[in-house]
């Protein structure tokens, strides 16, 4: 899919490539009018070098933003088709958009764990786990891969005996192969259920084509 440019009959010198392509693979699109702060907002995102970008939109017409919905679920169902040739319809249909697991404020540390605790905004996507200084950013500060226990993941309640620093006061850590992330809540209830949307994933098994997701994100800096 290619973002819309709007021109009229521009000669080759003033022919400009367009912003951003989006690839019908990645592609999701969710409504959002709490986030975005109107009725009719959506937010659609893709993956630009492997990391989610977030492009945030709404119009004064709800039938034009559902109609953008539809003709993106529809571009995503062809895709499917083509890609799982041997798939029912009722097998392709959960996968054309998705909502997130979760969302929400939580403070999280460096990985030190001698850094402060910042508040930041996260998002839970299948298994990445992005945090954003502000919800409508257009790139997270950071994602995490959530792996399976079957691959040396874990969550748990609390903090390590050894964290320091000012936090809010209900801790998770999540235990992957190569480190420990730490992330605080500031009510039990909001811990309960950031747990709760970890443990979902911890306990998927892996699909192989999330084994090189995993990979990426073991090599990023």
């Amino acid at each position: 899919m290619v973002a819309p440019v709007r021109c009229s009959d521009p000669t080759p010198s003033q022919a400009k490539e367009p912003k951003a392509v989006m690839k019908i693979e990645h592609l999701n699109a969710t409504f959002q009018p709490a986030k975005i702060g109107h009725p009719h907002g959506l937010q659609v995102t893709y993956l630009k070098d492997n990391s989610t970008r977030n492009i945030f939109i709404y119009h004064e017409d709800g039938k034009e933003i559902v109609d953008w919905f539809n003709a993106l679920r529809a571009a995503r169902f062809h895709y499917l088709q083509v890609a799982f040739p041997g798939a029912s319809d009722a097998d392709l249909v959960p996968k054309l958009s998705r909502n997130y697991l979760k969302e929400g404020y939580m403070e999280k540390t460096g990985p030190k764990q001698t850094e402060g605790f910042r508040k930041r905004w996260f998002t839970m996507d299948d298994r990445r786990l992005m945090y954003f200084k502000d919800p409508l950013d257009a790139f997270a500060r950071g994602e995490v891969f959530i792996g399976s226990k079957e691959s040396g993941y874990t969550v748990l309640h609390g903090f390590p005996p050894s964290t320091q620093g000012h936090h809010w006061p209900h801790g998770i850590t999540i235990v992957t192969p190569d480190r420990k992330f730490l992330f605080a809540c500031e009510t039990e209830s909001d811990q309960r259920e950031w747990v709760a949307a970890f443990q979902k994933a911890v306990d998927r098994p892996m699909l192989p084509q999330e084994y090189a997701v995993e990979a990426h994100f073991k090599h990023k800096p």
